[in-house]
């Protein structure tokens, strides 16, 4: 290293500044000290400005007239020393630089292509990719490869997921299948000790048909805290493959003993059943009987005693079920008294502005003594008919 200084020193005497830069940035680039040659490049442009080559203070300290020369030195300077951390193989070192111009193609298309190893590695580049949001997907694949179900149930529970809800259904589904491929796996391993056959069905509706005794004496085949949070997340999936795959493993919860039901809060009391009629729901099957059955929980229940949950549940199947006008008037009798911000479901002013209901609008914004949303609703009910 003290080579490196002589050189530096001894080309800057008989060769000048110029030189003596592009031996520094050869020599950091060759050492694969990619982030000191991100502050060389820097060097270099404020000497070709004109400006001292020490950073004494922050970039807004220039001259008026160099700040976009500067600033686009900057971008320039972070791309060389990313790509050269890419191309060696470092992608959180890359990461510092595409994440500080705002810039995370370079890193995402890294990340599809990688392969970590399980330990500090993966563990790097699982929060670049599903913590910092560069590639949530990826993300939440290494982690049910490398830190189990167990681990990827709490990171995605734990997580809000409004910023990208189609990163969030997939992680939801690759849950599901995750999930019900290993109880198929265990139950037909429970099946081929006792039976003496291993069934070749992956259908979890045929593997327990006319076999209680799957069930004897508290008997269970996958973790049953594991299957109840991941009946819970289903309740956010479409109508999908994975949807009937979540239908599935509520109809094994349901014959679990009742030592191994959880008991949860209203309107999901008898868990495993009313999330089972809660996806027959989303999946439009039995959806009448399904929707008068969480009628009847909201009608049954003491609001000031268990809050508004139960109605927001409803709310949310009306909604899901195409049924905007009488989700409206749900939460005209329930919900206009509740805090629109923490509600689970659409609130009265998103539904009466899907439905174009501005009456309702206004007469609740009185109650609310809400003058905003009083004259907003006027004016939007004026506009509506206007000619």
């Amino acid at each position: 290293m003290s080579d490196s200084f002589d050189d530096l020193e001894q080309i800057l005497a008989t060769k000048g500044t110029s030189a003596a830069v592009e031996l520094l940035c050869q020599d950091l680039k060759e050492r694969k000290d990619f982030t000191a040659l991100f502050y060389a490049l820097l060097m270099k442009k404020r000497l070709d400005l004109g400006v001292s080559p020490i950073p004494t203070g922050p970039a807004q300290d220039l001259p008026q007239n160099i700040h976009g020369p500067y600033e686009e030195a900057v971008r320039d300077a972070a791309r060389v020393a990313g790509r050269l951390y890419l191309d060696d193989g470092n992608i959180p070192g890359a990461w510092a630089f595409f994440r500080m111009i705002g810039e995370p193609a370079p890193v995402r298309e890294a990340l599809e292509k990688a392969e970590p190893k399980p330990g500090e590695e993966s563990a790097a580049l699982i929060d670049i990719a599903f913590h910092q949001g560069v590639h949530p997907t990826k993300g939440f694949d290494w982690v049910l490869e490398h830190n189990g179900i167990c681990n990827a149930i709490t990171m995605l529970s734990s997580q809000d997921g409004s910023h990208d809800p189609a990163a969030r259904e997939y992680s939801i589904k690759r849950l599901v299948r995750a999930l019900h491929a290993d109880l198929v796996q265990n139950l037909a391993s429970h099946i081929e000790r006792v039976q003496n056959f291993r069934p070749s069905s992956n259908d979890i509706y045929e593997l327990i048909a006319g076999r209680d005794w799957l069930f004897a004496e508290d008997s269970y085949h996958i973790d049953v805290s594991h299957l109840s949070s991941v009946v819970q997340l289903s309740m956010n999936l479409p109508v999908s493959e994975e949807l009937e795959l979540a239908r599935q493993l509520c109809e094994y919860g349901t014959h679990l003993s009742s030592r191994l039901q959880f008991t949860a809060d209203w309107p999901f009391e008898h868990h495993f059943k009313d999330y089972a009629v809660y996806l027959s729901i989303l999946a439009d099957d039995n959806v009448e009987e399904g929707l008068a059955h969480f009628r009847n929980k909201v009608e049954s229940a003491d609001v000031e005693e268990m809050g508004t949950f139960a109605a927001e549940i409803y709310v949310n199947l009306l909604v899901r079920s195409g049924r905007d006008q009488e989700a409206l008037a749900v939460a005209r009798r329930y919900l206009a008294k509740a805090d629109g911000q923490r509600l689970s479901c659409p609130g009265i002013v998103e539904l009466c502005e899907k439905t174009g209901d501005y009456q309702t609008l206004a007469q609740v914004a009185r109650e609310q003594n809400n003058a905003v949303h009083f004259l907003a609703a006027l004016l939007a009910g004026k506009a509506l008919v206007a000619p």
